[in-house]
């Protein structure tokens, strides 16, 4: 990976211009955006708004250059400290934009700031003229749509959750929920197309949003070359685990609607012998934010239930070292009180781990009960025990899941594919733009420069 410095402090001579480098060294290249307000792709995963977004993301945008775009990932910078432009691949980039002060602000403060995103945002759509840009959850949606009041861009949005969902279990809604259930309704009646990640996604943008506006299913994905089958005793010697231990691992953020704390009463009821049993949490926290604030309370859990001596907190853990905390565990455990998706059940499969996991959202699509793991009613604690116990307590069946989950994935849930199917959706959508310009000329700004669709795109699809 390599760090470029502020356009304003590079030398042109030992440093490429970011905002000449991908055009000069990929002519054939269509530039395209990718915007993601808060999850900066190139953050390290598990601290504070860093989670599945994040993934998301800077996985997509390295598999689309692989298929032939040149890829600019746009967020907004967050440390003064931190470059503004990070070189994952030769054709794929993250662009950090200053948007208000150089420092973290929670999601529900954050709106305040998305005009000035915009304008430093049109400082590179004016340098590059991306006709495309695919946003990531509703305040980015609402950068796409005012963009595309001064630019004839094509806007592709996916939401990672959504308001109408969110705000039915919080008792006093934020300030910004107006704003955001009105621009989560006007982005899909509005984007050329939205991207659900799972039917059931689908199913609550047309119940709960709107009924116009175009939807495409094209689920998440996973680095199966990271994420895949390693032998257990392997991963345990290497993380100092020992081999007689059952162990029920958590992979994700501090945050209340995540369900840590069904999971550890959950832990608390098992049948299994408790000597035997350990909890492992894998997730980062800062004790300055809120996710500090829920680690700790979790942490009083843990001790009020006499499960100190069993729980094992692991902080932030690399994606480099995620496989073996997978592999290491023998069910992975899910309790969120709701996930459009749901990254790390892929994840944890795809390492040849069962799940058990709340049945909301998109786990109820990533998951086949009794087949690849389990689903159970959202903060239920007593299913969450049990199912946790049936896992636990048949090594055959447990074995038949391992092979199972590990073989939907590599099927179903590849990053290469999600990223093919994203590249199609593109391309059809680039290629109607042009028919509707060439149909109405004067009703257009017109694209400035020829789109120039991938070949390899083509090839990939077809």
């Amino acid at each position: 990976m390599v760090l470029l410095s502020d356009k304003r402090n590079a030398s042109s001579s030992t440093i490429p211009d970011p905002f000449i480098s991908a055009r000069s060294n990929a002519p054939n290249r269509q530039a395209i955006a990718l915007i993601s307000d808060h999850g900066d792709p190139a953050a390290d995963i598990g601290r504070e708004e860093a989670g599945g977004q994040n993934v998301y993301v800077r996985q997509v945008g390295e598999a689309l250059a692989k298929l032939g775009w040149q890829v600019d990932m746009f967020t907004r910078k967050t440390k003064a400290d931190d470059a503004t432009i990070v070189q994952h691949s030769p054709h794929c980039r993250t662009i950090r934009l200053t948007a208000g002060p150089e420092e973290f602000i929670p999601r529900d403060r954050l709106f305040e700031f998305m005009p000035a995103f915009v304008e430093a945002f049109r400082v590179y759509q004016a340098e590059y003229h991306y006709p495309l840009i695919h946003t990531n959850y509703w305040m980015s949606a609402w950068v796409g749509l005012e963009v595309q009041k001064t630019h004839n861009v094509q806007l592709i949005n996916t939401y990672h959750s959504l308001g109408a969902i969110k705000y039915q279990s919080v008792p006093n809604r934020p300030a910004i929920a107006n704003t955001r259930l009105k621009v989560e309704q006007q982005i899909l009646e509005q984007a050329n197309c939205t991207v659900a990640t799972s039917p059931q996604e689908q199913e609550a943008l047309r119940t709960l949003v709107s009924s116009q506006g175009h939807i495409e299913v094209i689920p998440c994905g996973t680095d199966i070359e990271n994420f895949h089958v390693i032998p257990k005793s392997e991963a345990r010697s290497q993380l100092e685990f020992r081999p007689d231990e059952k162990i029920v691992l958590y992979v994700g953020r501090f945050d209340p609607r995540k369900g840590i704390e069904t999971l550890v009463r959950a832990c608390a009821q098992l049948k299994a012998s408790p000597a035997n049993v350990r909890l492992v949490i894998v997730g980062g926290s800062d004790p300055t934010q809120p996710d500090g604030d829920e680690r700790l309370r979790i942490e009083r859990i843990v001790q009020e239930l006499g499960l100190s001596n069993r729980t094992t907190f692991a902080g932030r853990v690399g994606h480099d070292q995620l496989p073996l905390y997978y592999t290491a565990a023998d069910v992975c455990v899910i309790p969120s009180h709701y996930e459009p998706f749901g990254l790390v059940a892929i994840e944890s499969m795809a390492c040849g781990t069962p799940v058990v996991a709340s049945a909301v959202g998109g786990l109820k699509f990533s998951i086949v009960p009794e087949e690849t793991g389990l689903l159970v009613p959202p903060q239920d604690i007593g299913a969450f025990a049990d199912a946790i116990d049936r896992i636990l307590g048949d090594d055959i069946w447990a074995t038949r899941l391992k092979l199972q989950a590990s073989e939907r994935v590599r099927r179903n849930f590849g990053w290469s594919g999600v990223a093919a199917q994203l590249s199609d959706l593109y391309r059809r959508v680039l290629a109607q733009s042009i028919t509707h310009e060439l149909l109405a000329p004067r009703q257009l700004d017109g694209l400035a420069g020829a789109i120039v669709v991938p070949t390899k795109a083509l090839t990939q699809v077809s």
